[in-house]
């Protein structure tokens, strides 16, 4: 039996570099916090709690306390709050994800009504309509689209999600075009998700089964998981090597692995061992 392990799986970028600016951040003896976990892993939350940065609910006295922008991104209100209550602050926000932010104030500093398309309580999402003056326009790829509202708007700018899946998204701003005359829609799913779903789209074809590896929180293996599913019904998605079912491999010649953008690397390399064993 095979074991064919996809060249782009586990950390991206975004997710390396902030984990090296928590680690170096805390190594300077600071007492350091995040509002929420730094990216969607069960395993990096853990290993970030027992190196010492402590998780809040909310922002209280910051004196001698650092603030650290979690890889998804902050609102600037939250930002500025935490500046008032005497934090310092260290933006570990993914560069992509910076770079979606500067897009969509440019399309409201254009007069331009912002539509973001994605998932509406993700914390990337939230950290985007964070940015705005105005009230952005935020529509779920996978929920009806609100004709009503959308019929609303004459001029109008979309930036994407990063981890979004770009075959939904393009059949919403197909409808969105309908709607809206003026429309200027840009593309703002990061390139790691592209080569990951690229990758995706041949994997299940190639192979008997496919293994898919990440929390359940993961928004990003989420998209892996129901790309390779509708490709391939023996598709699973698993957390770790104890979720793992050796029934799945009766008459299997090959397994197709995958990793989600925030899985540590070991994990995967574990899984895949694992499966080789068996």
């Amino acid at each position: 039996m095979k074991v064919n392990l996809a060249k782009s799986a586990g950390f991206c970028f975004g997710v390396k570099r902030a984990l090296n600016i928590a680690f170096s951040t805390i190594k300077k003896g600071e007492s350091v916090e995040m509002l929420g976990d730094i990216v969607h892993n069960d395993d990096v939350v853990r290993k970030i709690n027992s190196a010492g940065i402590k998780k809040i609910g909310m922002l209280r006295q910051g004196e001698d306390k650092t603030l650290l922008i979690r890889a998804h991104g902050a609102s600037l209100k939250t930002i500025s709050r935490a500046k008032q209550l005497g934090y310092r602050v260290v933006d570990a926000t993914c560069p992509m994800v910076k770079e979606i932010h500067e897009i969509a104030k440019r399309l409201e500093h254009e007069g331009r009504r912002v539509i973001i398309i994605g998932d509406k309580k993700h914390d990337e999402v939230l950290g985007i309509v964070g940015q705005l003056t105005g009230k952005a326009i935020v529509i779920d790829p996978n929920i009806k689209i609100p004709i009503k509202a959308v019929k609303l708007v004459k001029k109008a700018g979309v930036v994407v999600q990063s981890t979004q899946n770009i075959e939904k998204i393009m059949r919403t701003v197909a409808v969105l075009k309908e709607h809206i005359r003026d429309l200027r829609f840009y593309n703002t799913i990061c390139r790691p998700t592209r080569v990951k779903q690229g990758e995706i789209r041949e994997l299940p074809l190639q192979n008997d089964i496919i293994i898919v590896i990440g929390s359940r929180s993961s928004a990003n293996t989420k998209r892996l998981y129901e790309i390779s599913l509708s490709l391939n019904p023996r598709t699973y998605w698993i957390q770790s090597k104890k979720d793992i079912d050796p029934g799945w491999f009766n008459g299997v010649h090959s397994v197709g692995v995958t990793a989600g953008a925030s899985t540590p690397d070991e994990v995967t390399r574990d899984i895949a061992e694992h499966i080789k064993e068996m």
